[in-house]
């Protein structure tokens, strides 16, 4: 660990932070967790009243007590609003319902999406420039982590290293396009991917480095920063799984929960959203396969969903219902509940739906499904995903293309269960997905990018000339 004198400061610039929830969340709480370790010492600014459509306070338990933490109101209105928005139809829509009232929601959609650019979001804005900037000029810090989606953290971050004189990194935790092709909330006019084009190459040319999430959407961001001109260092850094969420307080062996059908059958889970981008249709259509092929073998089987789902996803599940097999619907679990899930169940399901973009994406949830030594099912065009597991014995990839391909592997993994066949456990070992080294690299990276601003470097000197003893104490 590093010495005191040595060490440096890095300000994330978050909308997504605790108490919001989701997957989405956990990777500057991570990057927050350890980074210290490696010399960096991490405040954030976030949203003190985050419109998301889930909280989860057991994430809050992983933030050092040491991180300075700030805060800053958006005036965007409730998730309620936004999803009411956002949804194909109003659930008391009917036939009846006059054309005006119709034609209403999806203008009001499209209006809402031109005017606030580049999300909704951007009315955190003005508000978390001003704390930012009240937290910069008390605490000095060495560069700005800005990361998303939403984008309009990056304009905020994009702001205060302008005027401090720090380096910027983007961390793009989706790509910008991936996102405003999938996200629920988004219509995206033309003019509006022009406006958000020319944003994005604004940023790319003022940041000195940004990080992906998967070597494919490294590339992807590399070739929108040759278009911008712009010369900004292309890094990527995997999410990863942190092992003190599979610890249990006495070290016994984590319980299965029982939901109603018994212990003893075969536990198929999936954990996370459902949505447009992560379809639960290609599960589905195996499920019911099966149950043509073999109802029996179905009977033995209970399908546990855990997560927020759209009202399309509920329907794809309704399907379900008629069958032999027990499904078991959660709605969003917090994350120590969904790694008990995880670590209980025999199989596992991780869905990407077979779009435009998606073999770029890397599911967050999968490094924890890797760290449960769980055999699951990768149904995911291949990409990406299937590379990183490529030597991973756990890891069974499934084009959901395939029916026929996803029915039969998840009946294998049935039969295992039913012969009682184990995976030999230690013939591979997940540690290089651990959390701690992924902040290991970002520090690298930060480290590196701060050794070659000048512009810091300078900076950073003033700011010790003009600092008061009060200002060094702050937290």
């Amino acid at each position: 660990m590093s010495t005191t004198s040595e060490r440096k400061r890095v300000l994330f610039v978050a909308y997504q932070f605790p108490p919001a929830g989701g997957i989405g969340v956990h990777r500057v709480v991570k990057f927050v967790k350890y980074l210290s370790e490696f010399g960096w010492d991490a405040s954030v600014l976030t949203v003190s009243n985050p419109s998301v459509p889930i909280l989860d306070d057991s994430l809050c338990a992983d933030i050092p007590s040491e991180t300075t933490t700030v805060k800053a109101k958006t005036w965007e209105p409730g998730y309620a609003w936004k999803k009411n928005l956002a949804s194909e139809k109003s659930s008391t829509a009917t036939s009846s319902t006059p054309a005006k009232k119709q034609f209403l929601k999806p203008l009001l959609k499209s209006t809402a999406n031109l005017l606030f650019q580049p999300d909704m979001q951007i009315l955190w804005y003005y508000n978390a420039v001003r704390a930012g900037k009240k937290l910069l000029k008390e605490v000095q810090h060495d560069a700005i982590i800005a990361t998303a989606p939403p984008y309009s953290s990056f304009l905020v971050g994009s702001k205060l290293a302008n005027q401090a004189g720090l380096p910027l990194i983007l961390d793009y935790r989706d790509e910008w396009g991936i996102s405003n092709d999938y996200w629920e909330n988004k219509q995206q006019s033309s003019l509006s991917r022009k406006i958000q084009h020319r944003m994005q190459q604004k940023l790319l040319r003022e940041a000195s480095l940004a990080i992906a999430t998967t070597p494919s959407s490294c590339e992807s961001v590399q070739k929108s920063a040759r278009e911008a001109n712009s010369s900004v260092r292309c890094e990527y850094i995997y999410n990863g799984y942190d092992p003190d969420d599979f610890k249990t307080d006495s070290g016994a062996k984590v319980q299965r929960k029982d939901y109603g059908n018994g212990i003893d059958k075969f536990r198929l889970a999936y954990a996370g959203t459902l949505w447009n981008l992560n379809s639960i249709q290609p599960l589905v259509d195996a499920i019911l396969q099966l149950e043509k092929q073999s109802p029996a073998l179905l009977e033995q089987m209970e399908f546990v969903i855990a997560g927020r789902r759209t009202d399309q996803q509920e329907n794809l599940l309704n399907q379900l219902e008629s069958i032999s097999c027990n499904i078991v619907r959660l709605p969003f679990i917090g994350h120590d509940e969904a790694v008990q899930l995880i670590q209980t169940s025999d199989c596992l399901a991780l869905l990407n739906s077979n779009l435009p973009g998606a073999e770029r994406i890397v599911n967050g949830k999968i490094f924890e499904y890797i760290a449960a030594e769980k055999p699951f099912l990768l149904i995911s065009p291949p990409g990406d995903m299937w590379q990183l597991t490529s030597d991973c014995p756990y890891a069974h990839p499934c084009d959901p293309a395939s029916t026929e391909g996803i029915a039969r592997e998840l009946a294998m993994q049935m039969e295992k269960h039913r012969l009682s066949v184990k995976q030999d456990v230690g013939l591979w070992s997940p540690e290089i997905h651990q959390r701690r080294g992924r902040a290991k690299q970002l520090a690298q990276m930060l480290n590196e990018t701060t050794d070659s601003s000048p512009m810091n470097s300078i900076q950073g000197e003033d700011h010790k000339l003009n600092q008061s003893p009060a200002d060094t104490s702050i937290n």
